[in-house]
């Protein structure tokens, strides 16, 4: 059955005409042409598709687009326009954390995620929230000295500002 699901995507309202148990993440690919967010393994495992809802990381591959009625969902398109997002993305960048890049979207909103809630996280924090994420480059020690760097940065900047 379709229906109407609205929701903030991006910082911007969007109502969509799809069957209640899409999946998001076919709803932002191929409804909405955003293409940041990756299919990886469509089973919870891999962390490709991760976007962030209210706040906190979600699997876009199982979760259903009906489940994010009257909620925001943020994509990796977003993170150049918010200011932690621009700190980890530079930091991502000096820190040549990735390779192939596949995976970097999700670890990426991940990051996000955690540091819209803490912007001072430890090393430990930082690894429990990227443990859902598979990166078969095995870049995970740049990944991890890229958050840190960010979560650094945002911290002697006075936490940017306030959040957003």
């Amino acid at each position: 059955m379709t229906t109407a699901t609205s929701f903030h995507l991006n910082g911007a309202p969007v109502t969509l005409d799809a069957p209640e148990n899409e999946p998001l993440l076919y709803a932002l690919r191929n409804r909405l042409q955003l293409k940041a967010t990756h299919f990886g393994c469509g089973l919870e495992q891999c962390g490709a598709c991760v976007v962030d809802v209210d706040g906190a990381p979600a699997y876009a591959c199982t979760l259903p687009v009906s489940a994010v009625a009257g909620k925001v969902v943020t994509t990796a398109e977003m993170l150049a326009r918010d200011s932690i997002g621009l700190a980890l993305m530079a930091a991502f960048e000096a820190e040549c954390a990735g390779q192939c890049g596949y995976c970097l979207s999700g670890i990426m909103m991940s990051a996000f995620s955690l540091l819209k809630r803490d912007r001072h996280p430890d090393r430990a924090t930082i690894v429990a929230a990227l443990d859902r994420h598979l990166c078969r480059c095995g870049a995970h020690g740049g990944i991890l000295r890229a958050v840190e760097r960010a979560a650094a940065e945002i911290g002697a900047a006075g936490a940017l500002g306030a959040p957003g």
